[in-house]
């Protein structure tokens, strides 16, 4: 089967993906244990000809396609959880869960990969070799791709995978485009939290106390100077401090000021001079001013990396799927984060973006993912279903 029947084929499957997209978008669940969305996933997978592995410790499923030839194994990944988030699309099938939205898109990742099984248990006797279908829980921020390694995601075929793929959605670009790149194309995201620790008083007279809220703001501005003199601009990194907690009334000098935030960088190099950078800052510019400063640094997802040999396989079999104007390689990294680099980490591979821009909205001006407003556009998965489909079938043909 080439790309342009598979495209034909995935076309022939959206009416049924586009109602499962809807049946989850309207109930949505956020973190690890989302019971809903597995049984409605489980559904969805009955009658087709695969193995199910069902997570113990969340409620991942891995669902292996085994061919009908010889071959290595491939992962594809589908994400499944939403946001705590309000939802004010005005959509017909908008969250019916009060606070929670799929607002990242992971719907429709979901109801792809339900696709791209249906797609491929149909040339099953042609595959040369396996396909692990992994949905995934917990990727806003829970670690949910991490947890699946830990508890076997890779040892449900032998030998293990040798590649896998992921297609995120994004309103950024036009429907049906994608877009990624070699190397380093998603940041590492830790938290970081810094408590100065002074002695409280009256307002009027700061000099008989230890004031921590300007050493609180100093500390942010020589963090800032710091990342621009320490840290290469070639290997970048960015700092927010995005909270700021002090005080509680107008004229009470606090014992205590918070600052948290988040650290992103494009290599595990940078990643770890950036930590020891806030420390060493941070701690002496609160000496300097007679109070303490404590921080706290909480790891988050590594740095996203793309495999180059993957990564130009994927290209290879987008121009081939939807003509080379549709793919563009992403010009430079995104600062934002994704835990399928955990699976990366252990497996050659990448994560493209498709272009789910609404035809009515414009690119990179239309409301994005994580937005409250964002929609997608559905006729976009017919092309995610493909992609998943063909990059499978190449990856496993290339042995």
């Amino acid at each position: 089967m080439n790309d342009n029947t598979l495209l034909a084929s995935a076309r022939d499957l959206l009416p049924e993906v586009v109602a499962l997209r809807r049946t989850l978008h309207r109930h949505p669940e956020t973190g690890n244990d989302l019971p809903l969305t597995r049984e409605t996933v489980l559904t969805a997978l009955e009658g087709l000809p695969l193995e199910l592995h069902l997570h113990e410790t969340t409620s991942g499923i891995v669902a292996v396609l085994e061919g009908g030839r010889p071959g290595p194994a491939i992962v594809l990944r589908g994400d499944m959880d939403g946001l705590p988030m309000p939802e004010d699309t005005g959509l017909p099938f908008a969250s019916e869960i009060h606070g929670t939205m799929h607002a990242c898109g992971h719907d429709l990742h979901t109801a792809m990969m339900v696709g791209a099984a249906r797609l491929l248990s149909g040339i099953r006797d042609q595959l040369p070799g396996r396909v692990v279908f992994m949905f995934q829980p917990g990727e806003e921020g829970h670690h949910g791709a991490q947890i699946m390694l830990d508890e076997g995601l890779l040892d449900v075929v032998d030998p293990t995978p040798t590649g896998a793929f992921a297609i995120h959605v994004t309103a950024l670009y036009e429907a049906g485009t994608v877009h990624h790149r070699p190397g380093p194309q998603m940041a590492s995201a830790d938290e970081v939290y810094v408590t100065i620790t002074g002695r409280g008083g009256h307002a009027s007279a700061p000099f008989l106390a230890h004031d921590p809220i300007p050493v609180a703001a100093e500390i942010v501005l020589a963090i800032e100077t710091a990342l621009t003199r320490r840290i290469n601009v070639l290997d970048p990194a960015v700092v927010t401090f995005a909270r700021m907690v002090a005080g509680t009334t107008h004229n009470v000098i606090p014992e205590t000021a918070e600052l948290s935030g988040t650290i992103r960088a494009l290599s595990e190099e940078t990643r770890l001079q950036v930590h020891e950078m806030i420390e060493r800052v941070a701690t002496n510019v609160a000496a300097a001013h007679g109070v303490e400063a404590h921080v706290r640094i909480r790891p988050g997802y590594p740095v996203t990396v793309n495999d180059a040999a993957f990564s130009q396989l994927v290209t290879d079999v987008a121009i081939d799927l939807v003509g080379e104007a549709a793919v563009t390689p992403l010009p430079f990294p995104i600062m934002g984060a994704e835990d399928w680099s955990y699976v990366l980490q252990q497996v050659p591979g990448a994560m493209a973006f498709l272009g789910a821009c609404p035809a009515e909205l414009v690119p990179g001006e239309a409301p994005n993912n994580h937005s409250n407003r964002v929609r997608f556009d559905e006729d976009a998965m017919a092309t995610g279903i493909a992609l998943y489909g063909a990059v499978a079938v190449a990856h496993l043909e290339a042995g």
